[in-house]
């Protein structure tokens, strides 16, 4: 039972823009965020939102650029994404919890998890 539904990754280049969503279904989640992981290297964190929208977090790398947000019905989270940047190429993957309803970088604080979309940006 597919729980997370991640899209809207592509082939952009640098200085473009995207907006990736993230369906949820089942039970409502409360904490949402995205994460993205580069070849090579760790998952990370992105952006997290809390279950009523009022509080945000990014990582330092994506402040001003990227602004995450919920769907009127709060199962639906986006990542806007602004004046991408080649470093920003990774796969992003949407993540949810129903333990929390607040935010946190933490990965291992998310139980559910998306399958992940390529996001490509060229120089």
């Amino acid at each position: 039972q597919v729980q997370l539904a991640g899209s809207g990754g592509g082939l952009v280049q640098a200085g473009d823009s995207l907006r990736l969503s993230c369906q949820a279904s089942g039970r409502p989640f409360y904490a949402m965020g995205w994460f993205r992981q580069a070849p090579g290297k760790e998952r990370e964190f992105v952006a997290a939102i809390s279950w009523s929208g009022g509080d945000t977090l990014y990582t330092d790398s994506v402040k001003g650029r990227f602004t995450i947000s919920r769907g009127n019905t709060k199962s639906t989270v986006y990542l806007q994404m602004n004046s991408l940047k080649p470093e920003d190429t990774a796969v992003y993957y949407c993540a949810a919890d129903r333990r929390f309803s607040g935010v946190s970088p933490d990965l291992n604080e998310y139980e559910y998890w998306g399958q992940g979309t390529q996001v490509t940006v060229s120089s």
